[in-house]
């Protein structure tokens, strides 16, 4: 169950593994298959996920990801001391409204996109 403040959660990903979802109409990352759910996370903790999973990692996007479409598919659960959004199901690119480009910056950190205002409701 999502927090009421929670309307959307995203998903980092390469835009390949994206062109795949374009192309079957929806969206399946490995960790699915491997863990039974998709990594997410809340506005807050992208920067912090990105870091410790993509710090220098080009051709990045950030799946910006409806909760409410997603339904019973997003749990939050407890890992790292947080409460993390999990997927566990494909997502369908209607829970899709944005796809934004996620490039890391020289020294291979990253900032949120500009973007991500659209999406400020947090």
């Amino acid at each position: 169950m999502t927090d009421a403040a929670d309307q959307h959660v995203f998903h980092i990903t390469d835009r390949g593994t994206f062109a795949t979802a374009l192309e079957s109409g929806f969206y399946e990352a490995e960790s699915l298959r491997a863990e039974g759910f998709i990594h997410c996370s809340t506005r807050t903790q992208v920067l912090r996920s990105a870091a410790r999973f993509f710090g220098g990692k080009a051709g990045l996007v950030l799946l910006c990801l409806d909760a409410a479409r997603l339904g019973a598919l997003l749990r939050y659960e407890a890992a790292d001391g947080e409460r993390f959004p999990h997927c566990y199901g494909p997502i369908p690119l209607a829970a899709i409204p944005a796809v934004i480009d996620f490039p890391c910056r020289p020294d291979g950190s990253f900032e949120l996109p500009q973007e991500l205002e659209l999406f400020a409701n947090f």
